[in-house]
């Protein structure tokens, strides 16, 4: 509780702070913005009813390739456990498709899929499959070799090793994963918005910004800070109905 109050304290001088510098004239209000003015463009976005259709969207273009980048990245990083000489001739195309800028990839969706909500979910999905592939792999690499040959001694197959065993253990470092890819199909659906659309959070920053309305983009980022944290906090809450466990012993 000390620690959140130190928090929302250290915030809430900061914003002061700001405030008082622009209002004094020491900080340009165009070029930085103001509190004041995040907070009356946040209103006007409310009051047309612009900001709940633009966060729809980015939220719906989020976790559709959230959950399709996961689930593909996931898939594939387990079933790399079932043959190392697999994974190895895979591991230099993985990690290429993964040095590639996901910015860079935003014409092709574009060729590929069109301007409309497919592109969007495509570059939110190539910016969450690469990591959930490898974390997912590491996972799977991470099982205790005694317990997969106490289960061979068994006489246990490779699939029910894998369903067994592989797959639970692999849990915890998935949902690790899941925290850190949904920030990753954000950007991917926010890059998205920027080469081509006519509604989302990326949208109106990008427009915001060739207007120079600063205060506007500032508002914008707030929603989107929002939008991250509230979809992290869904994924924290999962993982606690599904891994209580893990927070039983912290």
């Amino acid at each position: 509780m000390k620690i959140l109050a130190c928090q929302i304290l250290c915030f809430a001088l900061f914003i002061a702070l700001w405030q008082w510098q622009t209002m004094a004239g020491h900080i340009s209000a165009f070029l930085y913005g103001s509190p004041a003015g995040i907070v009356a463009a946040l209103v006007a976005t409310v009051r047309d009813g612009s900001l709940w259709t633009d966060l729809a969207t980015t939220a719906l273009e989020t976790l559709a390739g959230f959950a399709l980048g996961n689930v593909i990245g996931t898939t594939l990083g387990l079933s790399l456990w079932y043959s190392r000489f697999v994974s190895q001739v895979l591991q230099p195309f993985i990690l290429a498709l993964g040095s590639i800028p996901i910015i860079a990839l935003a014409p092709i969706t574009i060729i590929w899929f069109g301007t409309g909500f497919a592109s969007k979910v495509a570059m939110s999905t190539l910016s969450v499959v690469v990591v959930s592939i490898v974390i997912a792999y590491k996972g799977a690499l991470g099982v205790d070799p005694d317990q997969i040959n106490l289960m061979l001694s068994l006489r246990a197959r490779r699939p029910q090793i894998f369903r067994l065993l592989v797959v639970p253990a692999s849990m915890t470092d998935i949902f690790a994963g899941l925290k850190l890819t949904v920030g990753f199909a954000l950007v991917g659906a926010i890059v998205g918005e920027f080469m081509s659309s006519t509604n989302g959070l990326g949208h109106e920053i990008f427009k915001s910004g060739s207007l120079y309305a600063i205060s506007s983009v500032f508002a914008e980022l707030v929603v989107t800070v929002v939008l991250a944290l509230a979809l992290s906090g869904i994924v924290t809450r999962v993982e606690r109905l599904l891994l209580p466990w893990r927070h039983d012993l912290s």
